[in-house]
């Protein structure tokens, strides 16, 4: 454990940090799982609600720095992608 007042408090800041990115980690892996199962059933009604809650979930997750812009795009694209593959 650190001895420095100001390390001190940096590691209690940094852990309080380490589990809002945690949440938000969570919240974006199910957002996705939850995509990948309506376009496992093949119905793009579902699959395209599911992508739209996943794209705001990445949205959100840039917004409070969890993840990087560029790779928020490419997983949408990466999603948008698999949408597109679904026939009715």
């Amino acid at each position: 454990m650190a001895n420095i007042k100001s390390a001190i408090k940096r590691a209690k800041t940094n852990e309080i940090a380490r589990m809002r990115n945690k949440t938000v980690r969570t919240s974006l892996k199910t957002a996705e799982k939850q995509f990948n199962n309506a376009v496992a059933e093949g119905n793009k009604e579902t699959a395209q609600q599911a992508y739209n809650a996943a794209a705001k979930q990445l949205d959100k997750a840039v917004a409070k720095h969890v993840i990087h812009k560029n790779k928020a795009s490419n997983k949408k694209s990466q999603l948008a992608k698999a949408l597109n593959t679904i026939t009715d």
